[in-house]
């Protein structure tokens, strides 16, 4: 049988998620599961445990093992692209040996960039879904936000060999059908609790401020490579965040020594 979660660490929610606060509407009909980081950690089976000590115990400087339990984390995700941006900011990320997850768009992004989905791939971050077309899928029916997702999936193991275990939904909106179809097609939803709303702003100042006056361990930190002054703060996010004390990952990085499961929604 699965693992069960404790009530205390999976609480059934409900409502839609906005992209400025993923303020929680309760409504008691469209319930889905949502767990924290450090809870998904302490939660996971006790084989994944142990696999995850033995490797942590062998690890030799410099072999990019993590282990989260013990580092003080924080995952750094990218929206919607690949753009033209990216390149650049997987020259910041090589430059600073830091790696993030990309959930990328299927339409005028994946389907225009395929070279920079490979090199994405090649360099070591991790390949996950933003919808082919960025619709909201609380919006549309189930088998159009199934065809919203697989072509997605479709897309990225066609280009790398590889299909994406993580989602994000456009504006963080999901419900108790998106989180079906997710578990369906074996995707994890991943939310976020730092946002420097680059979308309004091509301060690269205010981007890096915003994101380091939000961060906290076990945040998840949502920027987009799309937009122009995005980009040009990573360094300084960077810096500053190991000045800190924190260990920049990826987002199942973060949730090991668990395994993002279909239809979860991860949120800190």
């Amino acid at each position: 049988m699965p693992k069960q979660i404790s009530a205390a660490r999976r609480s059934s929610l409900a409502g839609l998620l906005t992209a400025a606060s993923l303020a929680l509407a309760l409504s008691g009909c469209a319930s889905y599961d949502v767990t924290a980081p450090a809870d998904a950690r302490a939660d996971a089976p006790a084989a994944a445990v142990k696999a995850k000590d033995a490797e942590t115990k062998e690890a030799k400087a410099g072999s990019g093992a993590v282990d989260c339990r013990k580092a003080k984390c924080v995952a750094l995700t990218f929206d919607a692209g690949p753009s033209e941006n990216t390149n650049r900011l997987l020259d910041i990320l090589k430059e600073n040996k830091a790696h993030a997850t990309f959930f990328m768009l299927g339409k005028n992004h994946i389907a225009e960039r395929p070279a920079e989905v490979k090199r994405i791939d090649a360099e070591g971050h991790e390949l996950a879904n933003h919808t082919w077309s960025h619709q909201i899928l609380t919006d549309i029916k189930p088998d159009e936000v199934k065809r919203e997702l697989s072509r997605v999936q479709d897309e990225v193991r066609r280009i790398t060999g590889k299909t994406p275990t993580l989602m994000r939904p456009p504006q963080g909106r999901t419900d108790r059908e998106v989180s079906r179809i997710s578990k369906e097609l074996g995707l994890a939803q991943v939310l976020w609790s730092v946002t420097a709303k680059d979308y309004q702003t091509t301060d690269s100042a205010l981007i890096t401020k915003r994101v380091l006056d939000q961060t906290e361990r076990d945040g998840i930190i949502l920027l987009h490579d799309i937009y122009k002054g995005t980009v040009p703060a990573v360094p300084g996010i960077l810096k500053e965040l190991r000045k800190r004390g924190y260990t920049v990952v990826t987002v199942s990085q973060l949730l090991s020594p668990a395994k993002p499961e279909p239809g979860m929604v991860y949120r800190p």
